[in-house]
């Protein structure tokens, strides 16, 4: 493998340990200074938001065509209605997933 490679992984490997530590103490410290308080209040409102907006990033993130087309569009709007459909009638997270995974790939095979 080559250099770059080598560097793009440990940046990589860097990035995501820094994104699960700093955050952790960040509130290590935050609790530590607020003594025994160790509740839910303690907890700064702000970041029980950042779980769904993360959430709708990569939903908004996901249903953007990597080649924008009418093939991409129309498997797109396929593969999401059949999550919804299979998500409604099972209400789990793997059956809708692989579900609009299967309805994606068809239409594109179909019309690709």
């Amino acid at each position: 493998m080559s250099s770059a490679l080598w560097i793009a992984v440990l940046a990589s490997a860097l990035g995501t340990l820094l994104m699960r530590l700093l955050p952790l103490l960040w509130m290590q410290r935050r609790l530590e200074r607020q003594g025994d308080d160790d509740s839910l209040e303690a907890m700064p409102h702000w970041l029980s938001l950042l779980g769904p907006l993360m959430i709708a990033a990569l939903l908004g993130v996901s249903l953007m065509p990597v080649a924008p087309g009418a093939t991409s569009w129309l498997a797109t709007v396929i593969g999401a209605l059949a999550t919804l459909a299979v998500w409604w009638r099972t209400r789990t997270l793997g059956w809708p997933v692989a579900a609009g995974v299967v309805a994606y790939g068809a239409v594109v095979m179909l019309l690709g």
